[in-house]
């Protein structure tokens, strides 16, 4: 299932959801510019690398930042930049700017973690900003329960319907445990669990409190 917009309007413009994705999108064009060799060396230095981050976690810890704003190719950065184009505006209102990208930098961060602890023998580099932006999901998932939010599946034909958030991203939160379970895949679930509980725990026991009440909405 995947998300092609919710009914929500922001009150406020999503000032810093569009710089995250000016940002990464400009670092994506950097990588893909500098042909193979440089991108491999620029993922090898900048990317999250769960062992030898536990060998030295301060001299390691940049990695924790400046893995999120690296992508291993085009659906990826898509995909993660359009999640957070369709989530990320309203939790950038109910947060504030300054307060949102604190938000989405440690859910980033805490995201990796969790893959470093699930799998820290590692030496493959993790990239990418997933983690961050499920760390979004998980404070849509408390902010806007009720949220509709319109979804494309293909059954031979394109379908589209509304489901709840809560649905929605409750189903989404499942299928990363269950393929965290499984395993044998190159792709984080663990750091995208990571990164969806920080974000409803952040929300759920007011560690970031809104700073937009909800009855301003309409």
């Amino acid at each position: 299932m995947f998300p092609l917009a919710d009914i929500n309007r922001p009150l406020r413009a999503p000032v810093m959801v569009k710089a995250l994705v000016a940002v990464n999108v400009a670092v994506f064009l950097i990588e893909w510019l500098a042909g193979p060799a440089q991108r491999e060396a620029m993922i090898y230095t900048y990317g999250f690398i769960p062992a030898r981050f536990w060998a030295d976690p301060l001299g390691e810890s940049y990695r924790l930042i400046t893995s999120q704003f690296l992508h291993g190719g085009f659906s990826h950065i898509l995909g993660n930049m359009w999640f957070l184009w369709v989530f990320g505006d309203n939790v950038e209102d109910r947060l504030g700017r300054g307060r949102f990208l604190l938000f989405y930098l440690l859910g980033g961060a805490l995201a990796a973690l969790a893959q470093g602890v699930f799998d820290p023998a590692s030496t493959s580099p993790m990239i990418g900003a997933s983690g961050a932006i499920s760390a979004v999901l998980g404070a849509y998932f408390v902010l806007f329960p009720g949220a509709q939010i319109l979804t494309l599946v293909w059954l031979i034909i394109p379908i589209t319907f509304y489901l709840p958030a809560a649905f929605y991203l409750g189903y989404w939160a499942l299928l990363q445990f269950l393929y965290a379970l499984i395993g044998g895949s190159n792709v984080a679930f663990w750091a995208h669990l990571g990164g969806f509980v920080w974000g409803w725990a952040a929300l759920r026991y007011g560690l970031f409190a809104p700073s937009n009440p909800p009855w301003k909405r309409l």
